[in-house]
Formats: structure tokens, sequence, C-alpha cells
């Protein structure tokens, strides 16, 4: 009875569609499609196109809506379809961008020789999702994703440094792999010994629920600092093979994340020796509420083997970051300022990503 109903159930249910999208021809071409015969429009947007702008997408006789765009640099893009003022992610594709609210699709434009963010023949570390109840946030499961090194397995005396690297807004835990592959980044530097085997640790930033109002959502990094190291940290040395001390620490992130990373590696110079921050929201409040670090910078200096900031200059927070490069270098506080081109996505964050690591536990 039973097979007989799963049977006529699966003969009920419609075919698959066959459709392609996206489809990345070798000029680099992208054509992107989406079925919907009975939309009046549709549209497109790629994050390599400037933030409010769409691009019109054209119907065929069989309802296909499609456009074709590039030549584009290599890279890993997100994208998403606009339905008659629906926006939605490609239907047919499986590569999805998961997001706190709303998801994007993915493109990956492949590049010859391949970019240090693509996947090579080279031995690959693992990532794990860990699951924890918070103690600080409310008895909430959350998710902890760890990137652990080729050959971790296997050495079982050897202790290694962490980084804690930190998502943007409206981001999740894992999206420095996803869509940052901060994973093929550490195979592919660890694989031509430019950077020193270690742990990476990425969180899930937002303390308080992202969308909350505006005097919540302030006080999310302040929250988000104590679930670190009261929830993240422990768990992290207790089931890692972490090598002790704040020389083995270091601290990151972009965009919210960035912001993050300045704030609690300034708080905790007595936990971390380095601070990375990559189209960093950076405090409002930095020149007041790090006063001490910034008049003595010779202890600063002392405590920080890297302070490491990049943006791009399409970056709506540039002048953020610029402004908080010249207090450091008017505080004489050592520090690198890395001015790109490129706007508030992936591709400039794995760039840094990739320039950052290298610094590290040298």
């Amino acid at each position: 009875m039973i097979p007989g109903l799963c049977l006529a159930l699966f003969l009920a249910a419609p075919p698959p569609d066959t459709l392609v999208s996206p489809e990345v021809s070798p000029d680099r071409r992208a054509t992107f499609r989406v079925r919907a015969p009975k939309a009046a429009e549709v549209t497109f947007f790629g994050d390599w196109m400037p933030i409010g702008t769409q691009e019109r997408m054209s119907k065929d006789a069989a309802g296909v809506w499609s456009v074709t765009l590039g030549p584009l640099e290599p890279g890993i893009y997100l994208y998403s379809f606009t339905v008659d003022g629906l926006t939605i992610a490609d239907p047919v594709n499986p590569r999805i961008k998961l997001r706190s609210r709303t998801s994007a699709s993915m493109v990956e434009v492949p590049g010859e020789p391949p970019a240090l963010w693509q996947a090579r023949d080279v031995p690959h570390g693992a990532v794990e999702i860990n699951w924890q109840k918070s103690k600080v946030i409310g008895g909430q499961t959350r998710w902890i994703w760890v990137y652990a090194p080729p050959g971790y397995e296997k050495q079982s005396a050897r202790r290694y440094p962490v980084l804690y690297l930190f998502h943007g807004s409206n981001d999740i835990a894992g999206g420095w792999v996803l869509a940052g592959c901060a994973n093929f980044i550490l195979d592919n530097l660890l694989a031509e010994n430019k950077a020193v085997p270690m742990i990476v640790v990425m969180p899930y930033g937002h303390a308080v629920p992202f969308g909350s109002p505006r005097e919540v959502q302030a006080t999310n990094t302040a929250l988000f600092e104590e679930y670190l190291l009261k929830d993240v940290m422990p768990l992290v040395e207790s089931k890692y093979r972490v090598a002790p001390g704040r020389q083995k620490r270091a601290i990151a992130g972009l965009s919210m994340g960035g912001g993050q990373s300045l704030s609690i590696g300034f708080d905790h110079l007595d936990l971390f020796s380095a601070v990375g921050a990559f189209s960093a929201a950076a405090p409002a409040d930095f020149e007041t509420r790090f006063a001490p670090a910034l008049k003595d910078a010779k202890a600063t200096n002392a405590r920080l083997s890297v302070l490491w900031i990049g943006c791009g200059r399409q970056d709506s927070l540039f002048s953020r970051s610029e402004k908080l490069s010249e207090l450091l270098k008017a505080s004489q506080i050592r520090h690198t300022f890395r001015a790109t081109q490129g706007a508030h996505t992936y591709t400039i964050w794995r760039q840094y990503l990739g320039e950052f690591v290298p610094l590290l536990f040298r």
C-alpha cells in the first residue's frame, strides 16, 4: 500500500526544471535565467553593480527571462532576481548565500591560474560546525564554525594559534566559508608556506536579533563581546588544541565584524595580539573610548604585533576607515591601512584575508 502511494506521488510530481542558470562562458560573460511566464517585469541585481541599480531582463516565448552580463573579473558574486516587485534567489541554482534575512545566489567566475580563494589540488583543512547552548544569550543554541588546518587530526601533540574571524551585518556564522572561501584561502596559503598553521573560529555575530530596533542593535557589540569571552572562547580552548597566551590569538572581521574586532581587540589587548578590520563599521567613539591606548602609543605598539585596516574606495564606510587610520597615525600607533579599489563585497574581503593571514603569529 505504502510503496504504491509513494509511486503515485512520484508520478504526480512535476518534472524537474531543466533550466540552466547561471551559465558562465569561457569569455567570463554570465547568463542568468529565471522561468516566470506570468510575470510582467523581471530585473536582475549582482553585487558588482552599483547599489540601487538593476538590469532589465527579457522574456522569450517559453516565459524564460534572461540577461547576459560581463565579462566579469574572476570571483564569486552574489545576485538575485526581482519578479514583479518580489526579490528572490535563483530557483535553479543550488549555490545559496544564506543570510540572517533574505538570501541570494552565488555565481563563480573562475580565474586562470586558480585564484587564492579557489579550491586547488592541495591538502585541505576541515570545517566543523559546533552547536553550543549559550549561557550569555538566553540559553540559545548557536552555531560556531571552526576551521582546523591540514594535518590537525594527525599531529596530536601540536597546539595551534587561533584567529577569531567575524562576519558582517545580516550574515551568518558560515559566511566566511560559504562566500568568503576562508578555508580554501588558508589551505592555499599553507601549501605555499605563506602562513602559519592556525585554527580559525567563526561565531554568529548577531547577539541580538537582526532587524531589532536601533536602540537594541546598539547593544549588539557589547553582548557579543561577553558571548565571545564567556561562551565561544572557553568552548574552543576546551575542545581544540589551542596554543595558550595572547601572542597566539588574533581577532578580525568584516563590516559589522570589523567594528567588533576593533572594539573587542582594543578592549582586550591582554587577550589578543593582532587585530584586523576589513571595510569596518569602525566605532564612532573610538577616539574617546580608547583614549588611554592612543595616548600611550609605546605600550599599545608593544602589545599589537599586527593592526591591519583595509577598505575599498567605493565603499560607503571608506571615510570611517580613513579617519581611523589618520587618528592612529596622529597618535603614532603602528598600523597598516590598505585603501584599494572595490565596494562592500566579499570580492574585496577575500583579498584582505589573503593579505592579513600571512602576517599573523610570526
